[in-house]
Parts: structure tokens; sequence; C-alpha cells
């Protein structure tokens, strides 16, 4: 399973810098984990629009899921427009981003695929267990499984034991890490500090960890640092670019 990280901007975009997103591939299919703001055009360096397979949008925040438009607009308005692209969300998540268009603009680009936080799904060659995570709005936790390694992402939640057993035994999980170690009261219940994010990691096990969602303005280092502090394992924080292979031993 390789992942290439395509955002891990938290709110908004910053220069040179997207929001929350993910692409994911394995045996040759490229699903998407998802789509804030200013993902398209980074996903563009690695793949064209119509060989997406599918995706996975966590909530309905912009941050995680406004790029879906750019994306079908790209597959439906090309000179061979791409088949119907697989969308999976929770329900309601997407009516705002769906509703950019006029109605019915892009209608055959989308499948859109509507799923109950606790659901199994599907999807190409990964099976992805869903479980529903504390946010603002209704945030689905993923933990995609394939090729025998395991994926876990967090989207957008505060701390929660959920998050330990999304992620128990994990190659990888992709956790919120919006504040280095203090998060403000108002926001305590509903994101993640690094600090919490390496805690929950090594309670669950899991090989690595992979910070995303920082507040813009947060140096890496000092997300890093605060992680260190609870979990030994190796550290990386969400950057354009950045990509990682789960091989078949574990660190």
């Amino acid at each position: 399973m390789k992942i290439t990280v395509l955002g891990g901007c938290g709110a908004w975009p910053t220069a040179g810098a997207a929001c929350s997103g993910f692409l994911v591939e394995h045996d040759g299919h490229r699903l998407l984990l998802d789509l804030g703001y200013a993902t398209v055009p980074e996903l563009l360096r690695h793949v064209t629009a119509d060989q997406v397979d599918a995706v996975l949008i966590s909530h309905g925040h912009p941050d995680h899921c406004a790029d879906l438009n750019p994306l079908l607009r790209a597959r439906a308005l090309a000179a061979e427009p791409a088949p119907a692209l697989p969308v999976y969300a929770l329900p309601g998540a997407l009516d705002a981003v769906l509703a950019l268009d006029r109605p019915g603009m892009l209608d055959h680009a989308l499948a859109l695929r509507e799923f109950s936080a606790g659901d199994r799904l599907s999807v190409g060659p990964f099976t992805v267990d869903t479980r529903l995570l504390p946010h603002w709005v209704p945030n689905a936790g993923m933990r995609v499984a394939a090729g025998g390694r395991i994926l876990a992402y967090t989207g957008d939640t505060g701390p929660s034991p959920d998050v330990v057993e999304l992620a128990r035994d994990a190659d990888l999980l992709i956790a919120d890490a919006t504040y280095p170690e203090i998060v403000p009261p108002e926001d305590a219940a509903f994101l993640t500090s690094a600090r919490q994010a390496a805690r929950q990691a090594a309670g669950a096990g899991a090989a690595r960890l992979m910070l995303t969602h920082l507040w813009p303005g947060t140096p890496p280092e000092t997300a890093r640092e605060a992680a260190r502090k609870e979990f030994a394992g190796p550290i990386t924080v969400a950057a354009n670019d950045i990509g990682l292979s789960l091989s078949t031993s574990r660190p």
C-alpha cells in the first residue's frame, strides 16, 4: 500500500500547502481519502483526473471535501468524460459542495454512495471499516486494509478511545493534530493535539504516526516534538508530496 500526501493544513490552505487529502494506491487501484482546499492541483501532479478510482470523504467541512468539485468538473467536462466516480460519504455531508454547480451538471460524473458510520465498505482491493468520531459535524474515522497492511485515518476528531480501537495494530495512523500540546477549551471535545494523537497511537500499538490538520503557521517540528513525548515510533508531519510505502514488515 502506497500513500501520497496531497496536503495536511487545517482550516485553510497556505502558500504552497493544501488542506487534507491523501492518495492511497494498491494493486493498481487509486483511492482518495478526503479532498480539501487546493488538493486537486497536487493530485494532478501524480495522476490524471480520470485515473482516480474512488473517493472517501470523512466529513463535510470544506477543508476536507471542497476540491471534490474541481475533480468532478475535470472528469465531467473533459473531451472524453470519465465514468461516474464512486464517492463515499456520510448522509448529507456533500450537499453543500455538490450544490456549487447548476443542477444536473455533474450528475453523470458522480456515483454517490452514502454510508453510516460503523459500516464496512468494499472499495476495489480495499476493505474500509468506519467509526463515528467526535467532531462538530458527523465525522467518520476510517480503517483501510489491503494486502495485509492497515492504514487508519481519523479525519478531524476530539480525543476518543474509539481512535485507539480504529488504529489497533495499524501500520500507519494518520491523526488530527491541530494543536501541538494544548487544545483550547472550546475545541477540546472536537479536535486533538499532536501529543494526544501520539498517546492514542501508542495505546493502539500503531507502527507509525503521521500528524495532519496542523493549524496554519504551526511549525512542523513543534508538533513532532510534542508527539515524541508520547510515541516512540516513526513520526511524520503531513505535507504536500510526502510519500510512504507500507511494506510487508513493520519497523
